[in-house]
């Protein structure tokens, strides 16, 4: 009876061991992750281009986890920069992104990389495979900011003005 016993405590405490390693390294694995969310709005200083467009302002919203071990994000960035035209007419660019990389700490900075579709807004086709970097980060007035660089064009910081941004 005694061997049987053994066998039996055995054959439960593989298991039972197993499950505690996954269950008490849970938290180790959940804080190895950055989470970025936000949705908000924003204001580019003067000055701000994009493909002929001057830039006044933007609405955004992501939602990007990023696993620190290996520098790997998933997750997307969506975009409206709006301005106006050289001839003064109104203008909305749409960025439609998903990121494929990342770094960000809780609290911020937090920074993701990966390919987005820019339409224009002006009827011709969208242009896809965009490279872009998306930064949010607190600014010298301790507001949220958001940089946007899309291929070789890299915006100036917007300041937000609306909305949050939870970095975790």
């Amino acid at each position: 009876m005694n061997m049987n016993m053994n066998r039996r405590t055995k054959f439960w405490a593989i298991p039972l061991v197993a499950i505690a390693v996954c269950l008490f390294s849970l938290p180790a694995l959940a804080q190895s992750q950055t989470t970025t969310t936000a949705a908000g709005s924003g204001v580019f200083p003067t000055g701000a281009i994009y493909n002929g467009v001057s830039l006044s302002a933007l609405s955004f919203g992501m939602g990007v986890v990023q696993l620190s071990a290996d520098g790997t994000a998933s997750g997307s960035f969506e975009s409206t920069l709006v301005g106006n035209t050289l001839t003064g007419d109104a203008k909305n660019i749409v960025v439609m992104g998903n990121a494929s990389s990342g770094s960000g700490r809780v609290g911020g900075p937090a920074t993701y990389t990966g390919t987005c579709t820019v339409n224009l807004g002006d009827g011709t086709p969208p242009l896809t495979g965009v490279p872009f970097t998306v930064t949010v980060a607190t600014v010298s007035t301790g507001n949220w900011g958001l940089t946007l660089s899309l291929g070789d064009t890299h915006l100036p910081t917007a300041g937000l003005k609306t909305g949050s941004v939870t970095i975790k």
